[in-house]
Parts: structure tokens; sequence; C-alpha cells
């Protein structure tokens, strides 16, 4: 795999999912970083539409330095746990939760108050939402993040884009007036802060610079091959797979969105939005018959919406809208009693057959880092 940074050279476009037409729904939405079928779409365009992609990302790049979204299993520096994992907290034996649903999450037994303070102190606006990739290295060693390295003076790691509000406005001939159809509509375009680009990992190797057409309105971006950017996600896969061949207790962090299908008894695909894996079954039951997983709790937030297109078979060329889908958001955690992959992992399934879920994974959709979880390295953190 080959790091490139795609550097915009104007604003971009990535709309919503939500369906959008001038003068029915006269808001266009976007969302940003892009996801994989922008990112592929864009790609196939410089490289041809029959090459098969494989990606890695996005991220965000600043310095020649991978940037990846803030866990979510955090209060200010201090991270959560599940509360069957904490067994001396004083609400193992108060709290009633729906066994039904993942385990609640709560501050270590053992927090120090003036830890919590001090978060309280500094405030949201100094804490990262982009960790780079050293802080995330140190994460996946230890399992923990050190205040100082949440904390910045560079508020572009906090949102490293503004959000630009265009109206466009048609005149109806011979007046001043707007037209009644289509003759108004607002979009909202990206502008990324000064020093940042996207960054992605091909398995392709491509002549670089060179200019693409990303998002809406094709507007262009430099590609640029950075091979410091190898080393840097090598290393974080390295400490991944030795955390995952760990047993014990561990905590997936899933670094891109995530886009979780159901397998029902038959082997058959289903889409569905969920915030988890269904393979991962919940690690308490309910009644003698349900089935126990490794899933203890989750850390995430609201849901993103991915925009697809389904291409025709004979007429590459041509499109039409997909049904759309709702993926975790990255950064959120996944709490499981023992490492367990994802089915769609998996290029080929049991019985011979290409696993079609897989296409999920070559566009880069629901990557994660593993974290090995040490109670010591908890307790550690929460203290003085």
């Amino acid at each position: 795999m080959n790091w490139y940074t795609i550097t915009p050279l104007d604003v971009l476009l990535f709309r919503d999912a939500k369906p959008f037409t001038p003068g029915e729904r006269a808001w266009a939405g976007s969302v940003f970083p892009p996801n994989g079928h922008t990112i592929a779409g864009a790609l196939r365009k410089l490289l041809g539409d029959k090459r098969e992609l494989q990606i890695t990302g996005p991220f965000l790049c600043r310095d020649e330095t991978l940037y990846f979204s803030r866990p979510i299993g955090f209060v200010g520096s201090l991270p959560l746990v599940p509360l069957a994992w904490d067994e001396n907290h004083h609400l193992s034996k108060q709290v009633l939760w729906d066994k039904q649903k993942p385990c609640p999450l709560v501050k270590p037994s053992d927090c120090n108050k003036d830890h919590e303070r001090q978060d309280e102190a500094i405030g949201d606006r100094k804490f990262r939402e982009y960790l780079p990739s050293a802080t995330i290295e140190r994460y996946l060693k230890t399992g923990t993040i050190d205040r100082e390295e949440w904390l910045t003076t560079d508020q572009t790691e906090i949102k490293p884009w503004v959000v630009e509000t265009r109206s466009h406005n048609a005149l109806q001939e011979g007046t001043r007036q707007v037209k009644d159809a289509d003759g108004y509509f607002v979009e909202n375009a990206i502008r990324l802060k000064e020093g940042w680009s996207i960054a992605i990992a091909l398995n392709q190797t491509i002549e670089t610079p060179a200019v693409i057409q990303l998002g809406g309105e094709g507007h262009r971006a430099i590609l640029q091959r950075v091979k410091v950017l190898d080393d840097q996600w090598h290393k974080l896969q390295e400490l991944s797979q030795e955390n995952f061949k760990r047993p014990g207790k561990s905590i997936a962090y899933l670094v891109t969105p995530g886009v979780f299908e159901r397998r029902d008894s038959k082997d058959n695909h289903l889409s569905i939005c969920r915030a988890w894996p269904s393979e991962w079954k919940l690690a308490h039951a309910v009644n003698g018959n349900q089935k126990i997983g490794p899933l203890v709790s989750v850390a995430t937030a609201s849901a993103l919406p991915i925009s697809c297109r389904i291409r025709d078979k004979d007429e590459p060329e041509k499109s039409i809208p997909a049904p759309q889908i709702f993926a975790a958001r990255p950064g959120s955690l996944y709490y499981l009693n023992q490492p367990e992959k994802l089915f769609q992992d998996d290029l080929v399934k049991d019985k011979g057959q290409i696993n079609k879920v897989n296409g999920w994974r070559q566009l880069g959709y629901s990557e994660l880092l593993w974290v090995h979880f040490d109670s010591k390295s908890i307790k550690k953190e929460s203290q003085p």
C-alpha cells in the first residue's frame, strides 16, 4: 500500500445522503471528511474504471503526519470503562441496566477528583478532536492518553476545516426577481485550513504530482506520494496486530466510518444501520437461550450518512442513487472480553465464494486498531 496526500486547490463539495433538488429542498448539506466511495470515484477517473482499488483511509494529514479522530470513550482526558469491568465501582450493585443493550460506561472507581476538576477548568475548547499518529501509537502501546497529549493551542487540531455557506440565485429574464422554480438554493462548501490535506493509502502506484477531480462539481486537488506516511501506518498496524493476538480484554478503536451488515442464518447479507457489528454478540445474557459473545460495551456518537450510487453493468458511466447507509462514527470504541475479527475482513467465504461484503473494507470502511486493556494502566492514569 502506497500513501498519498490529497491537497485541495479550492473548496470541496461532499453532499450528504439526503435527496436534493433546487426548489424542493433549498439547502444542500455537506459532510467531511469524504467517504471511501467519493475517493474511489475520483481515483477511477484518473486511473480508469476497470482498476480494482483497495483504499485505506481517508484520514487527515499535516506536516507529513497522520491525524485520527479522537477516541470517543473519554471524558476530558479520563478514559471510561464498562461497569462490568470495574467490580469495585460503587454503582456495580446499585445500577439496574437493560441487559439487551451494551453495558454502561463509567469513570474508574478510583478516579481522582483533582484530575476531573483540572479537565473541567481547561474546557472543551482546548482538547484535540484529531490526534497525531505518535499519540495513537502510544495509545496502542499503553491503553491511555496523557492529558498533555490531549491539549492543544492550535485550534486547527480541533477542527481543521471551515464550512462556507454559498447561495445561488437564478433571475427571471428581463427582471430582477428570482425564479419561482429552481431559482434559489444554498449549499455548504468545505475549505481545509492551511497546511492540512487528506491522506489515503492505495494498492496502486501513481506517478505524482497528479491532478484529480474530487467531490461535487469536480473541484481540483493535488495527489502527492508521501513515503513517510508508509512507516507511520506500518507501526500502528504492527502494534494493532500484536494487541489482537494477546488474550484477554481489549478495545477496538474504529478509525474510519464503520458500515456493519448483518449476516443471517442462511448466510445472506442484509444492509442494516448499526453502531456495532452484529456478529459481536453481547457478553451478558438475558436468558439461557441467548448466545454469549465478546462485546461488553460501546462508546459512539451520532451516525454518519453515506451516499452511494449503483452503476450500470453494461454502461459503467451511468449510475443511479443507491439507498443511503448510516455508518458508525470514526473514534467509536468497542470493549470486548477478547478480540474477534469481522467477517467482512475475509475476501473469500468458507465455501470458496467471494465475500461481497468485503467490498466495504476495500473502500476503507470499518478500519479497526486494537488496544489491549490493562486495568492497572487505567488506574495509573486516573490517579494524580
